[in-house]
């Protein structure tokens, strides 16, 4: 089994403003354990929150995470730690849902990934924003 060193897995962990001004510092990955296989991971996400860069308002959302890894899978603690970074971030709700996408895009390579960020209701409307991406296809309008 190789050597593995996660950076916040059994300890205590606050974070850091450069940790808060760049959260994909704080993904860790580990090994597939089947980097040859087609599955999928998915995590599900009830409490994120981040605050509307217009009204200062806090936005209530479920992130939900489906991807095939290829060669690398992300550690749960720091995925949850990643989101807890944007708790106090002035986002919109696609910069949200296009922003964590693309970090993990970029620190997992995987085969699939898609990415939904359902908001709470505000002001009357609910927001649900998906991104999906292939890496023979690159980001898509809808899944293949």
């Amino acid at each position: 089994m190789p050597e593995l060193n996660p950076a916040h897995l059994g300890q205590k962990t606050v974070l850091t403003p450069a940790q808060i001004q760049d959260p994909r510092s704080i993904l860790d990955t580990f090994p597939s354990p089947r980097p040859g296989r087609d599955f999928d991971i998915r995590f599900v996400f009830p409490e994120f929150t981040s605050v509307c860069p217009v009204t200062g308002q806090p936005d209530f959302a479920t992130i939900t995470l489906r991807y095939s890894p290829d060669q690398k899978c992300v550690e749960m603690k720091s995925l949850k730690l990643y989101y807890l970074a944007f708790r106090n971030k002035g986002i919109f709700y696609e910069g949200v849902a296009n922003t964590i996408a693309e970090d993990l895009i970029e620190t997992l390579n995987p085969k699939r990934l898609t990415l939904t960020a359902d908001f709470a209701v505000r002001g009357g409307t609910a927001g649900i924003i998906t991104v999906y991406y292939d890496a023979h296809r690159g980001y898509v309008a809808t899944p293949a």
